[in-house]
């Protein structure tokens, strides 16, 4: 890995796309099944695969936006119109969005902790793979992920997490790097002084 530049170069820019720059064509079936695999690729101490994929694409998408913008009427009749169309677009702002469902769950030997960090490890490779295919992608998670009533909506179970919805298209938007925490400020060196 230390001679593979191009992984160096791509780790030194990474940045995620914003969602509302996210736009067609997306992933085809094969390409899909690929950044799948790729993004499985994880620490999973136990060989537990403490996680699942959902895959909203289609019409689906558009579905769900009607439901969840229903759902958030009846918690706050008074919305602003452009809080509705956001409900409604909100899985349609990519041509496909894979929830990462945290199945993680109490077990003899493996801490419940490492499960839930191994689907974020599934997060973060699936932003990678989908990358290394030449497309872009948003993880997400945003009141759906942590609201009952739309947890059902999406086929997530009880019990189980969110741990993020990668929202994956293309764009030719010229993403700006953000502000990156300075190592001094978030590394320390144990046993040694900070000088």
């Amino acid at each position: 890995m230390q001679n593979d530049v191009k992984l160096i170069d791509f780790l030194r820019d990474r940045h995620s796309t914003p969602v509302a720059q996210i736009k067609e064509p997306g992933p085809s079936q094969e390409e899909l099944e690929a950044i799948l695999t790729l993004a499985t690729r994880v620490p999973d101490h136990g060989k537990l695969a403490p996680w699942r994929l959902v895959v909203y694409r289609g019409d689906v998408r558009k579905k769900l936006g009607e439901e969840f913008l229903a759902l958030l009427l009846k918690k706050t009749p008074d919305l602003e119109d452009a809080a509705k169309e956001a409900e409604l677009v909100r899985f349609t702002r990519a041509p496909l969005v894979v929830g990462v469902i945290s199945t993680a769950a109490p077990h003899v030997k493996i801490p419940e902790w490492e499960q839930v960090l191994s689907a974020g490890a599934v997060c973060l490779n699936m932003l990678m793979a989908a990358s290394a295919h030449g497309y872009v992608a948003n993880w997400r998670t945003e009141w759906v992920a942590y609201d009952d009533e739309a947890l059902l909506l999406l086929g997530v179970k009880p019990g189980e997490k969110v741990a993020g919805f990668i929202h994956i298209g293309s764009s030719d938007f010229p993403t700006p790097d953000r502000p990156r925490p300075e190592l001094s400020q978030i590394v320390t060196y144990a046993g040694e002084s900070n000088v």
